[in-house]
């Protein structure tokens, strides 16, 4: 053996040698596979032959190249090799390429798999952990009550020496069932140490709010942490416990929304559209569905069904009758009422000792405004202040309902007026206590007691005629009467001893609504009952919207407004109508469904009132356009019961021949789409405390609109009247001149019957018509051929003269007829 050593085994050179490759597959899964591989056989060449190999080398690969080829080789042949070799580089670039795919998604399935069990050991891991802590604690707690009882079983006697340190002198040391908790207890803490050091290493990656120690990044709300443990304590449990459905009453009107329905269902929008999906219907959220289906969807999620009709959705506004405990005393709210030029604002302007009148054009007053004054004896007064000319007669209808008391003021030098037995009638039919003020006694020609005596013909007896009405005179020039005035009001308020629940919904009345170029829509609101708060959501007419500012008469913004107080409310989503009740609601919702429901009533309504039913009425229409003549006009205003008063006047211009037609009223500044429809109309814009803006006067410029520009009322009327009397057409005036008597009959060549006539009244002209009466019944009417005195034609004849007349196409004259002569005149006409 020895002999043997370092000598190489015997065996065939050049053999096959084996070895072994793993190979990896899908999933993991590898296998180890036993390869041989030959030596590959080297030919050595002879020393002449290398050089002709070489040779031949080169000619090939230049034959390759293109460069030159070896002799008995086509071009076909060479063209085929060249393809060859390239599709053998390509189709080892694609194998490449796919053995790099195939490598890098083994390796990734690899990797998520393996962080797959990481994961899944993990939780494990801490299950176990998490369980075994809990037995941990539930057996030391057991045995720290063990031990507590048994130390109160031993007796006080034996109590220090069980308290007693384990190195204390006479008491042997501490007992083993006493240390060997405590040493099980730093076992523990040292193992769950280390266990806490090893999770956060197998944590995987650092997190922003690891690395900053968990301050200073996003923390778990407190609810989320309780969501976390109601979790756990359900799987620890045995799983989550399905909730109970919760069943609700839905109310469900005609039509409704997928999106209302599913919100006053409580469920999700797209279980709702899944569950009309799978029933045919195909909708998306914001379509309207019929009540029908809407029921049976309700019915479909376990709800119950409470149907309600349209009208309802005003039920939300409800009468709440106010306990007696609850009402709280409220100032008054005084009207100012009375005839143009009475003085009314100016008694109010002494009062408030501020100048109000100054700011109506022509110091007539074209609102309503709202204040309220505060007397020296402390006593809070709203006022309501009234325009007094005949076309604010609605205006004061309406101040009219919303008040407390009436302050009638007669001029003491004019005494009752036509627009005074209005406003005693406006009372009268609300009901409202009544006080004379008799306004200008400090002038000469003043005479109050011709007013008081005038106020009996229409049932106001004053206290001084031994009424009940109080009256006071009063100068609002010289302030003469104005504390015995304050003192009256305040008297009938104490007898009327009002009062309002100021811890309620607010509601109130719309006393005025404009539309402000830079606040959007104003309505001024009288509140009548509760409070009005900034953020409050209401409904008011056919408009919705959200409180966003309140300011009351002095300019100055508030956050609340309580009973009797008047402000100015901002945040409409459109202007209302001045007279509009305004209510609170509790949500959005139902304010705009409150809003829509009165819009289409509303719309409804008119389109009603403007349609023709009937053939009848078709043809009655129709024949009545045809005999009246319109002045169209279109009309914009600063406020909302200027434009409605402005219309009322407008509509009592006119007789049967000609009629004033409002095409469109509105609030705001004259736009660019009112000139387009007083184009379309052929009418002229009227604006009323407006103006036109830039663009809408430059359209009314290149369409030839006339746009006209008014601020008092008078002189729109005015205008509008005489415009409209252009349309009437003249009146024809007859005027009789004479009569002549027919004596005898004569016929004359080229000229036929001529009657020979006496003059019996007035004088016959040639140019005159005249009308032939037979038994005074009128034969014919017509003008005059002829007119001869003896052989003469003349242009008149005197009465008591005769002469010869023949008719224009008429021969029938008999003698004793008799000739009626007379004159027509055209005269302008116009409106009263």
């Amino acid at each position: 053996m020895s002999d043997n050593d370092g000598k190489k085994t015997l065996g065939l050179r050049g053999g096959p040698r084996s070895g072994n490759v793993k190979q990896s597959f899908s999933h993991g899964r590898t296998k180890n596979v036993v390869v041989e591989t030959k030596r590959k056989r080297v030919v050595v060449p002879k020393p002449g032959a290398a050089q002709s190999a070489a040779g031949s080398a080169a000619t090939t690969a230049m034959s390759l190249a293109g460069s030159k080829r070896p002799a008995g080789i086509s071009d076909a042949e060479m063209e085929r090799r060249l393809k060859a070799l390239q599709a053998a580089k390509a189709r080892e670039g694609e194998e490449a390429a796919q053995r790099e795919a195939e490598e890098k998604a083994r390796a990734e399935e690899r990797d998520r798999m393996r962080a797959e069990k990481e994961a899944k050991e993990r939780e494990q891991r801490e299950a176990e952990e998490r369980a075994r802590q809990k037995a941990e604690d539930e057996e030391r707690k057991a045995r720290e009550a063990a031990e507590a009882a048994k130390q109160a079983a031993a007796g006080p006697s034996e109590a220090p020496a069980a308290r007693q340190p384990a190195g204390g002198g006479g008491g042997g040391g501490a007992k083993p069932s006493q240390a060997a908790p405590r040493k099980v207890d730093r076992e523990r803490e040292d193992r769950g140490r280390r266990k806490g050091d090893d999770s956060e290493r197998r944590s995987g990656k650092l997190t922003l709010n690891q690395a900053l120690g968990g301050e200073g990044g996003r923390q778990k709300s407190m609810a989320a942490m309780k969501r976390k443990q109601e979790r756990a304590r359900q799987k620890a449990m045995g799983g989550n416990q399905p909730r109970e459905k919760v069943v609700r009453a839905v109310q469900l009107p005609e039509a409704i929304t997928v999106a209302e329905l599913a919100n006053r269902m409580a469920e999700r929008v797209g279980d709702v559209v899944k569950a009309l999906m799978n029933n045919g219907i195909m909708a998306t959220q914001n379509q309207t569905i019929d009540a029908d289906t809407a029921e049976l969807m309700i019915e479909e999620f376990g709800h119950r069904v409470t149907r309600v009709s349209a009208s309802d959705v005003e039920d939300v506004i409800k009468e709440v009758s106010d306990k007696p405990e609850d009402l709280k005393p409220r100032p008054p709210v005084i009207t100012i009422m009375g005839h143009v030029d009475h003085g009314k604002t100016s008694l109010l302007d002494a009062i408030r000792d501020a100048n109000v009148t100054s700011g109506e054009a022509g110091g007539i007053t074209q609102h309503i405004g709202a204040y309220q004054v505060t007397t020296k004896d402390g006593a809070v007064l709203s006022f309501l202040d009234t325009p007094g000319h005949a076309a604010f007669t609605s205006m004061r209808s309406r101040g009219a309902q919303v008040t407390d008391i009436v302050v009638l003021v007669v001029a003491a030098d004019d005494a009752v007026m036509p627009q005074t037995i209005e406003a005693i009638a406006h009372a009268k039919a609300a009901k409202v206590p009544m006080i004379v003020a008799i306004n200008k006694v400090d002038k000469p020609s003043a005479n109050p007691t011709k007013v008081r005596t005038d106020l009996l013909q229409h049932e106001v007896v004053v206290e001084q005629m031994s009424g009940d009405v109080q009256d006071v005179e009063v100068s609002a020039h010289t302030g003469q009467g104005l504390p015995e005035l304050l003192e009256a009001i305040a008297l009938q308020a104490e007898i009327l001893e009002l009062k309002a629940n100021p811890d309620r919904a607010a509601q109130g009345a719309v006393i005025e609504a404009q539309l402000d170029v830079g606040r959007g829509p104003v309505a001024t609101v009288l509140i009548q009952n509760g409070t009005l708060r900034q953020g409050d959501i209401f409904v008011v007419g056919e408009q919705y919207g959200k409180v966003r500012a309140l300011i009351n008469d002095k300019g100055e913004r508030v956050k609340e407004a309580g009973p009797s107080v008047p402000v100015e409310v901002l945040g409409l989503n459109g202007t209302p109508e001045a007279g509009d009740v305004l209510n609170v609601t509790e949500t959005e919702a139902q304010a705009r469904e409150i809003a829509e429901y009165r819009a289409n009533v509303a719309k409804e309504k008119r389109a009603a009132l403007g349609a023709a039913t009937t053939l009848e009425q078709l043809m009655k229409k129709a024949k009545d356009d045809e005999s009246v003549s319109e002045l169209p006009v279109l009309v914009k205003a600063d406020v909302q019961g200027s434009a409605e008063a402005i219309v009322q006047a407008l509509e009592k211009v006119g007789n049967d021949e000609v009629r004033v037609r409002v095409l469109h009223s509105g609030v705001g500044a004259i736009t660019e789409t009112d000139i387009g429809l007083a184009e379309a109309s052929g009418c002229p814009v009227i604006g009323f405390n407006v103006r036109a803006n830039a663009s809408a006067r430059n359209t009314a410029n290149q369409k030839g609109v006339e746009i006209r520009y008014y601020s008092v009322i008078y002189d729109l009327v005015d205008d509008v009247k005489a415009a409209a009397s252009g349309l009437l057409s003249n009146e024809i005036k007859e005027t009789f001149i004479g009569y002549a008597t027919i004596k005898d009959v004569f016929k004359v060549s080229n000229v036929g019957k001529v009657a020979g006539c006496l003059v019996t009244e007035g004088v016959a002209r040639r140019s005159a018509g005249v009308r032939l009466l037979r038994d005074n019944v009128v034969i014919h009417e017509g003008t005059l051929k002829t007119l001869k005195r003896f052989k003469d034609e003349v242009s008149e004849v005197q009465s008591g003269q005769e002469c010869g007349m023949a008719f224009e196409n008429y021969e029938d004259v008999r003698q004793g007829d008799v000739i009626e002569i007379f004159e027509r005149q055209e005269v302008e006409r116009t409106l009263a």
